[in-house]
């Protein structure tokens, strides 16, 4: 693991220093328009272990690829006409589509948990596009966090997350969506929303001309196609109760739109759900605090973005899994078996 961490704004000479990094099978954290991703190269087997050694994420929870173009990803997956169509619209930008890895594919087995699909996308940042390209190689990027915990939208919150855990932060601001990206499979003939995200469903529906079928619950003793997908996921530290009116005593109030009290903590006093959406996780972390007993949190509209920050507040507020996958995906019968060795600092 990283001794320390450095963030610095991405420059010439520092996203040289990130490819460096990144060759050396080391990690990144970098910005795209959804949240800060923990990077490496998608490549090797040891590179991306130490991603789920940094987030204490367990292995049979995919990743997501990320590739600067369609060509790029056409060598490692099998796209078809539907994906290509969404990706005319939708990339770069926050789209993820789950797909069946090619046989000749050179991504390690860790970043689909053994599973014979793989989530990727093309992020709609220039920080984002400048190292993917500079790299040279697919980059595997969860949230730059702590498994489970909030997502984060600023270099702080990767600091406060992974400091000494990541070498290199690369500042690019605040992340414009602030919630993740949109998770569709189309590995089967039905295309399945299996995350909302910042591409709303009826986006979607409208581009490929059908709408998208539901995935089903996740059954928490097998392993999720997806990443997004267990009960709960972006959890702060203090309780969250949902659909409140009113705070109780020791509480902290998120409200949402002009007819929320003016003493909560506002994710859109104009009532913009894209606005709500860039400030949901900040807003979480500032209310993470010892004197807050719990965070409640007014009701969202449950339409077009509202559906993702639905999600992400209903996973928050979740009890713990009861249950969980094996952590060595590879010994099951839905995954190959691990073609090599990790280092000894992370098995």
């Amino acid at each position: 693991m990283s001794a320390a961490t450095t963030i610095a704004r991405p420059t010439a000479a520092t996203l040289a220093e990130a490819c460096r990094l990144l060759r050396a099978r080391d990690l990144v954290a970098f910005p795209t328009e959804t949240v800060y991703g923990l990077g490496a190269d998608a490549t090797s087997d040891a590179a991306v272990a130490r991603i789920f050694a940094a987030k204490e994420r367990p292995r049979f929870n995919p990743l997501i690829v990320h590739f600067a173009t369609v060509a790029e990803a056409e060598a490692e997956v099998e796209l078809d006409a539907r994906a290509r169509t969404l990706a005319e619209a939708f990339w770069p930008g926050p789209l993820t589509f789950v797909l069946k890895r090619r046989p000749s594919s050179r991504l390690s087995l860790l970043v689909s948990a053994g599973l014979d699909t793989v989530a990727i996308r093309a992020p709609d940042h220039a920080v984002a596009q400048a190292l993917i390209r500079a790299a040279g190689v697919p980059i595997a990027a969860p949230s730059a966090n702590r498994f489970g915990h909030v997502s984060p939208t600023t270099a702080a919150h990767v600091a406060e997350s992974l400091g000494g855990r990541v070498p290199l932060i690369l500042d690019g601001g605040p992340c414009r969506c602030g919630i993740e990206s949109t998770i569709v499979d189309l590995s089967g003939a039905e295309a399945t929303l299996l995350r909302p995200g910042a591409v709303t469903a009826e986006a979607l529906a409208n581009v490929l001309g059908v709408t998208l079928g539901s995935a089903p619950a996740h059954d928490p003793r097998l392993p999720p196609p997806a990443p997004g997908m267990l009960r709960r996921h972006y959890a702060p530290g203090r309780p969250l109760r949902l659909n409140a009116s009113a705070a109780l005593p020791g509480e902290a109030l998120i409200g949402f739109g002009p007819e929320a009290p003016a003493d909560c903590v506002n994710l859109s006093r104009a009532g913009d759900l894209e606005e709500a959406a860039a400030n949901l996780f900040a807003t979480l972390r500032a209310l993470d605090r010892p004197e807050v007993a719990a965070i409640a949190v007014m009701p969202i509209p449950h339409q077009g973005l509202g559906r993702a920050i639905n999600d992400r507040l209903s996973r928050a507020a979740a009890p713990d899994e009861p249950d969980l996958p094996d952590p060595d995906p590879f010994d099951h019968d839905r995954g190959p078996a691990l073609p090599c060795a990790l280092p000894d600092d992370l098995e």
